[in-house]
């Protein structure tokens, strides 16, 4: 691989990981995080997009939108797995009103 390829991979990964970060919880995750789930969030989509028949060309917007949208499945999978149960606070989910040990303070 040359200089070049490893310098689109990463800056890629980087835009990717950044966009990913702000979709979801409205912050990114740090430089070195925003790096390591996009160049990961690259793989995902580069084989779940196709599996999906869903083909975005070629180009550096179509890897960073085919990397961005792995990004955001890798997210919600390590949400899942944590026990965050979907998107949380940002999207309206329990926690954002208390949960059900808040439903009697609310009404």
């Amino acid at each position: 691989m040359s200089g070049e390829g490893l310098l689109v991979i990463l800056v890629v990964g980087l835009i990717a990981g950044w966009l990913a970060g702000q979709i979801v919880r409205g912050t990114g995750f740090g430089l070195v995080g925003d790096l390591i789930i996009g160049v990961v969030g690259a793989f995902i989509g580069g084989w779940l997009l196709p599996q999906l028949g869903i083909q975005l060309g070629t180009g550096i917007v179509a890897a960073v939108i085919n990397a961005t949208l792995g990004a955001l499945v890798l997210l919600w999978i390590i949400k899942l797995v944590r026990g965050g149960g979907g998107w949380g606070r940002r999207w309206g989910g329990w926690g954002s009103w208390g949960g059900w040990r808040g439903w009697g303070r609310r009404w």
